[in-house]
């Protein structure tokens, strides 16, 4: 258990920072009653996920034990 890094990689990180994006986008989108910014801030979730999946098959995520 040495080797535990608790998702402190490239792919963790920038997927953890555009989910927050994403949230706060939808917050400010539903704060100002825009539907339109909050469903941006709906599409940009997906938009985590795949590019913190795609950085981790690139190399940049926790390597597998």
């Amino acid at each position: 258990m040495s080797d535990d890094n608790h998702g402190h990689t490239l792919a963790a990180w920038t997927a953890s920072i555009l989910i927050m994006v994403a949230f706060l986008v939808g917050t400010i989108g539903v704060v100002l009653a825009q539907p339109m910014i909050f469903w941006i801030g709906v599409a940009l979730l997906p938009v985590a996920g795949i590019a913190g999946k795609l950085l981790a098959l690139m190399g940049f995520g926790a390597q597998k034990s």
